[in-house]
């Protein structure tokens, strides 16, 4: 049996931004997800490979949208200006009758080269016993894919990843790792309340490369309070985001050279 023959899946797409930021106001658009590649905006290429991969029932897309977004799309939700504060809204919008779906796949609409293979890929194999999984991607695969791309990786003892810009969550248990997830994220550039919170130990095991997977998959879990899992993926469009100029260069001669062959 399948993961999809036993697990359903909704999508939370985050296609919301500052409206300040400037790489898409130089692009001249609202946020960054409607900024063209190839001439589309790069959700409209998301939302595509999610309705293409047969894994996903309903869509919500937080964030502005143009006409193609809005005709791919089950239900519009307005950017509340945070991550969480979206990702929250977004499930709660896919509610149907006080229940979303057994499982929520949340992902960003920056993601452009990601197809519906992959999607389908990650979501069969993504184990269904944990509340939060969470896509890695090791450096070579990245590397390998987009030749000269810079993302920041994690040094651990199991290899470097770069974290996925998605991953799949029991909308039943959100209400219970979110408040302690916003106290990690709002710690994440106050170096000592961080380490306060993952333990002075975890800290120095990842800063000299000595965390494994496991060990770091145990911690989360129990800061959380939900069991989480990271979940390597060979897809490196998993975890290359479009954030400058650059990135969409690279995001444009892949699409073309992949529609081309």
């Amino acid at each position: 049996m399948t993961a999809f023959e036993t697990v359903r899946y909704d999508a939370v797409v985050l296609g919301g931004g500052d409206p300040g930021d400037a790489f898409a106001a130089a692009h001249g658009v609202a946020v960054k997800p409607l900024i063209p590649v190839g001439g589309e905006p790069m959700a409209l290429y998301v939302l595509r490979a999610l309705r293409g991969s047969g894994r996903v029932a309903r869509i919500a897309y937080v964030g502005p949208v143009t006409p193609e977004i809005g005709a791919l799309i089950d239900v519009r939700v307005t950017d509340h200006g945070s991550l969480l504060g979206n990702l929250e809204a977004g499930v709660e919008a896919l509610e149907v009758d006080g229940q979303a779906a057994p499982r929520v796949l949340v992902v960003t609409a920056d993601i452009p080269m990601l197809s519906a293979a992959e999607v389908q890929d990650v979501l069969d194999s993504a184990p269904t016993d944990a509340a939060l999984v969470y896509p890695v991607v090791r450096r070579e695969i990245c590397e390998a894919a987009y030749p000269g791309v810079r993302r920041t990786y994690a040094r651990l003892w199991d290899g470097s990843f770069t974290g996925g810009n998605l991953f799949i969550l029991d909308p039943a248990l959100i209400g219970q790792f979110l408040p302690r997830l916003r106290e990690v994220l709002a710690a994440r550039k106050a170096p000592l309340k961080l380490a306060g919170l993952i333990g002075p130990g975890i800290l120095l095991r990842l800063l000299t490369g000595r965390l494994t997977v496991e060990a770091l998959e145990s911690k989360v879990s129990g800061l959380l309070g939900v069991t989480a899992r990271a979940l390597i993926t060979p897809h490196a469009a998993v975890g290359t985001d479009v954030d400058q100029d650059e990135d969409l260069a690279l995001a444009e001669a892949y699409l073309k050279a992949h529609q081309a062959g």
